[in-house]
This record gives C-alpha cells, sequence and structure tokens, in this order.
C-alpha cells in the first residue's frame, strides 16, 4: 500500500476520533455538572425529635428514660416513649385477673405493677437498695419516678405501649394509667424515622 492510500484512510480515523473527544468531553462536563448539584443538595433535615424503646422493667433504667424524657421535651423536642414487655410495667397502674387465662394471670402475678413496685436491676437487697436510692434521691432534691412520669405526660411525651407485647403477657388496656396509646413496630419506626435521636433502654 503506498502512502497517498495510507493517507487517504487516515482523514476518517481523525474525523472520528475528534467526534469521540468531543463526545467524552460532552460527558465529563456533564458529570462534573452533577457532582457539583449533588454536593450543594442538603440532606433531609430530620424533625426536633426523641424516640426511645422502653423494654426494661428495672427501676433505674426506666428512670434513666424518663430523665432523658423529660429533658428532651423541656428543650423543646417532640418525645415519644414506646414500652415493650417488660417496660410495660411501668406503665400499668393496676393488676387485673378476672377473664385472664391462667398464663396470662401468671404474669400478671409475677411482674409489677406500677413504677412505684419496680426493682433496681442491681443492688436491689430485697428492697433496701430501692429505698436507700429513693432517700438519696429526696436529699438531693432530685424528682422521683412517679413525679417524672406525671412531668412527662405535662410536657406532651406521647406514651405508646406494645400491642403485641400486651397480648403476649396478658395486659389489658384498663389496666394502663390513662392517655397511654396502643402500637405495633410500624408506629414507632414511623417516629424514630423522623427523630434525630433514637435510643433503646
Amino acid at each position: 500500500m503506498n502512502s497517498a492510500a495510507i493517507a487517504q484512510e487516515s482523514v476518517p480515523l481523525n474525523d472520528d476520533s475528534a467526534d469521540l473527544s468531543s463526545r467524552l468531553q460532552t460527558v465529563e462536563n456533564r458529570l462534573r455538572a452533577l457532582e457539583e448539584r449533588l454536593s450543594s443538595a442538603s440532606e433531609p433535615t430530620r424533625e426536633q425529635r426523641v424516640s426511645l424503646v422502653v423494654m426494661s422493667g428495672d427501676l433505674d433504667r426506666v428512670l434513666a428514660a424518663f430523665v432523658i424524657a423529660t429533658g428532651a421535651a423541656a428543650m423543646g423536642f417532640q418525645v415519644s416513649m414506646f414500652f415493650t414487655f417488660w417496660g410495660l410495667s411501668a406503665l400499668r397502674q393496676t393488676r387485673q385477673l378476672k377473664g385472664k387465662r391462667w398464663l396470662e394471670k401468671a404474669f400478671s402475678l409475677l411482674t409489677p405493677a406500677g413504677v412505684d413496685n419496680l426493682k433496681l436491676s442491681k443492688l436491689h437487697f430485697a428492697g433496701l437498695g430501692k429505698m436507700l436510692l429513693e432517700k438519696q434521691m429526696r436529699d438531693q432534691q432530685i424528682s422521683s419516678l412517679h413525679e417524672l412520669v406525671q412531668l412527662a405526660r405535662d410536657l406532651g411525651v406521647r406514651f405508646v405501649a406494645c400491642q403485641m407485647s400486651m397480648d403476649v403477657m396478658g395486659i389489658r388496656a384498663g389496666e394502663l394509667i390513662p392517655g397511654v396509646e396502643t402500637g405495633g413496630v410500624a408506629t414507632f419506626l414511623a417516629d424514630a424515622a423522623k427523630s434525630q435521636v433514637t435510643l433503646f433502654i
């Protein structure tokens, strides 16, 4: 093949290369613009909301949950507390046995009813540890758990009792303190998805 033929064949190749280079440059420009848009886009802002799961029925842990809840509510956060399993004891104000099956009666008798009957997770000592803790709290002018529950209600904290846990443990709505809602996992997740803070206690 002579040099003239080679030169003729190289002309379309150079045109194709120029076209490809132009296309690549266009793609790069679009990618750069897209990166700039993504970097400047702000993340969705979450609401001033705190969601707590209260599973423990221990006095000290429930106390911590209500301290956080009331503190957050006082700071202007919307607060919801989702009580499940043993945590439901904090919402019970009475113990009903009538109309329950034997296993439900057993759960009712073996679990405390009300915040005044909760036990410490450690150093309970048949009630002595609890008595000493409550005395120390009074001496330090710290609100009792009973007072914190009332304060939480006054501040508009939302109480939700897990319906599934209530069914499993045989707890009736009439055994709970006034103003408690019932709901399931979807209820909690709907709040948690919009919350800045989510805690499990």
